[in-house]
């Protein structure tokens, strides 16, 4: 069974940037899609971004297109959220999800999560 392992969250100002890092084990395990979900405080979780194993396909939800980059390091088995101009209401514990397939904006359709990693964005 796959394990995922997040890294890269803390504390920035609002215009500030943070990489999140997310390393999937064993390595020679391939999820079919990778997915980044956060839940703020209060809220559900949401999803954030996805990315097809090959790093070919990605997509995000409308709140973060055009400020976050999702990419895969196949060689590393490593999926990264590089997270720019951030804002408040960008604070959230960040999880990374492995999934097969399915309406993947949902979370029940991913079978693998990270612990997650707090984002917390200053005004």
């Amino acid at each position: 069974q796959v394990q995922l392992v997040e890294s890269g969250g803390g504390l920035v100002q609002a215009g500030g940037s943070l990489r999140l890092s997310c390393a999937a084990s064993p390595r020679t395990s391939r999820p079919d899609f990778m997915s980044w979900f956060r839940k703020g405080p209060g809220k559900e979780r949401e999803f954030v971004a996805v990315s097809s194993g090959s790093g070919g396909n990605l997509s995000y939800s409308a709140s973060v297109k055009g400020r976050f980059t999702i990419s895969i390091d196949n060689a590393e088995n490593t999926v990264y959220l590089q997270m720019n101009s951030l804002k408040p209401e960008d604070t959230a514990v960040y999880y990374c999800a492995a999934g097969a397939g399915g309406l993947l904006t949902r979370a029940e359709d991913y079978y693998a999560w990270g612990q997650g990693t707090q984002v917390t964005v200053s005004s």
